[in-house]
């Protein structure tokens, strides 16, 4: 009898928790900054307004460059294209490290957010990938979770790094960070889009999102989730002047306060990822809102009766954000099961409609000076709102 041929090896199975760590690092940037921006300011001769521009403009590059990676990975692949991402990610924290003015900063920050948001949307395409459409839910979830360990250890972890060595520090932390995920993606994650297709121009790629915003379920999932996702944010921008010049806090407390709001995400997270097998995704989201309009009337109420402290200001953020981990993964998971075959595209729309409500939200709450909570409280309530209205068509 011939020799039977060699039998092919079986394909590398992607490792769910680099998966996870390459989505959660695509907010890294956002996050770990916040602390060091007033120091940023001083450094660089420029105003609370100015230096908050480089939030927005963060937000603004997540939101663009996902409509873009998401095609890209159904037709090339998701392993090329994120690689291509990291070293953009990359070179754009090398770039900020020296940054001598505010412009060039901004120019950083730019080539970063584009860079990162290769991480939200192939991250999350991948681990659709991986996934059947019944566990699809649960993994999203733990990816979220996971996620909101980002903008809850990121504040504090900026805080005591730009204390100890200075503003700059900060992004050369991160720089370490990304070149060590980069060497490991390049060097372990197997590729797990096995259907590709072909590119479609321009006019089909506005075709596809068309298809997906036509639709009244992923209408309504997109933008409770886009909604519910970055709203936070807003404190994150106003953080580090609301706390200091009203509260009296220093900048490592900021890091913290901002470890202890957003830490709620992850407790929301855990609880959906608990519930995902016996409440529907509809039920799950809508819960989560409810939670997050209460709380933000809640923060309303405390600033105008005239009692804000750090205790008043935390507990009912906190609060805020344990509707937002329970809101989010499953919008998430609402948006994916539309078409599975369509996770990269599906994944680049969110990540574009959540950051694009992540810089109005960013800008609405920094328009008025950091002296109340009232912006803020605003900001989520409307966010909480809108969010309400859109599932009720789900």
């Amino acid at each position: 009898m011939p020799d039977e041929p060699p039998e092919r090896p079986a394909p590398r199975q992607a490792s769910l928790a680099l998966l996870v760590a390459v989505t959660m690092t695509g907010t890294v940037a956002l996050h770990i900054f916040v602390p060091a921006l007033a120091a940023a300011a001083f450094d660089l001769h420029t105003d609370a307004a100015g230096i908050q521009s480089t939030i927005t403009v963060y937000l603004i590059g997540l939101a663009g460059g996902q409509l873009v990676y998401g095609p890209l990975s159904d037709r090339y692949g998701r392993r090329p294209v994120l690689i291509g991402g990291l070293a953009l990610y990359l070179a754009g924290l090398l770039l900020a490290i020296p940054a001598p003015n505010l412009g060039v900063l901004l120019v950083a920050r730019m080539m970063q957010s584009l860079g990162a948001c290769s991480c939200l949307v192939i991250g999350r395409a991948m681990v659709r990938d991986v996934s059947t459409r019944e566990d699809a839910a649960r993994k999203l979830a733990i990816l979220v979770t996971a996620m909101t360990l980002t903008p809850a250890l990121a504040p504090a972890i900026g805080g005591v790094v730009s204390h100890a060595f200075g503003w700059r520090s900060v992004f050369v932390v991160l720089a370490a960070l990304v070149a060590i995920l980069g060497a490991l993606v390049v060097l372990t994650l197997p590729e797990t889009n096995r259907q590709k297709v072909a590119l479609p121009g321009l006019a089909a790629v506005l075709s596809a999102y068309l298809r997906l915003v036509r639709m009244p379920v992923s209408r309504a999932y997109l933008v409770a989730g886009g909604c519910a996702g970055t709203s936070l944010y807003a404190f994150l921008a106003v953080a580090p002047f609301l706390l200091v010049n009203r509260l009296g806090r220093s900048p490592e407390e900021v890091g913290f306060d901002c470890l202890l709001v957003v830490f709620g995400m992850v407790a929301g997270a855990v609880i959906a990822s608990r519930i995902a097998r016996r409440v529907s995704i509809r039920q799950g989201a809508r819960s989560g809102n409810l939670i997050c309009i209460v709380s933000a009337l809640a923060l309303l109420a405390v600033d105008r009766s005239g009692v804000l402290t750090i205790e008043t200001l935390i507990v009912p953020l906190f609060a805020y954000a344990v509707g937002v981990g329970l809101l989010s993964p499953n919008a998430v998971a609402g948006l994916m099961n539309v078409d599975p075959h369509a996770a990269g595209s599906a994944s680049s729309l969110y990540g574009f409609t959540q950051m694009t409500f992540g810089a109005l939200f960013t800008a609405a709450a920094t328009a008025w000076p950091a002296t109340s909570a009232a912006p803020v409280a605003l900001t989520l309530l409307a966010a909480g709102l809108i969010a309400g209205l859109s599932l009720r068509r789900a």
